[in-house]
């Protein structure tokens, strides 16, 4: 499994003020804290999960 794609995610946004759900999606991306980068592989689910919190996260380019 080399061969998978990963994607590279920033958390820039504080989930303060956000519903328990969003904050969830954050906690489930594998988020800590504020400006941490992970990266993930690069599925529907994951693909999903950002999408639902797009104004905490971004996608950067690899």
């Amino acid at each position: 499994m080399a061969d998978t794609k990963k994607i590279r995610i920033q958390y820039y946004r504080s989930k303060n003020s956000t519903p328990a759900k969003h904050k969830a999606v954050v906690k489930g991306l594998g988020f800590t804290r504020l400006n941490q980068i992970v990266e993930r592989v690069d599925t529907e689910s994951i693909r999903g999960m950002v999408k639902t919190v797009p104004h905490l996260v971004r996608i950067l380019e690899s």
